[in-house]
């Protein structure tokens, strides 16, 4: 089975690292926390930037959160960094037969059920803020 790319952890991450960071996080440091190369931080940075999630200083300047923490979903996060062909998460075939009933038909019937499964994913998602989960990291952690 295809898992979703690792970017949204990794985003994530970050995300978690440099709200709990009393510093500005430089991308060699979000690396070691990550355990992965800065190059593919600053890659996921950079999409966060686009997002506005986040606000990058040049040099090593470091990253900041660019919202507050309860303005920020896991939906946001996602969103920022999966890419989905025109919002969908699911792919089809596309070469079915059209004089099979099934081959017809089966696309139309699958997508909705996909779609409804995207949609209750995507609440989901966007009932928990970042706020919740660094509150969940700070009492496993014993506070950073």
């Amino acid at each position: 089975m295809k898992k979703f790319s690792s970017r949204y952890s990794i985003a994530v991450h970050i995300l978690s690292l440099v709200a709990l960071s009393p510093t500005s996080c430089t991308s060699e440091f979000i690396a070691e926390s990550v355990n992965t190369n800065p190059v593919i931080i600053r890659r996921i940075i950079g999409m966060l930037k686009k997002a506005g999630l986040v606000h990058v200083r040049a040099g090593t300047g470091g990253t900041n959160l660019q919202k507050g923490l309860d303005e920020i979903t896991l939906l946001d996060v996602y969103r920022a960094v999966e890419v989905a062909d025109n919002g969908d998460i699911f792919n089809f075939h596309d070469e079915t037969n059209p004089k099979c009933p099934v081959g017809a038909n089966i696309e139309s019937v699958f997508r909705t059920k996909m779609l409804q499964a995207q949609s209750a994913m995507e609440h989901e998602l966007a009932q928990v803020t970042l706020k919740q989960l660094v509150s969940e990291l700070k009492e496993k952690t014993g506070s950073i």
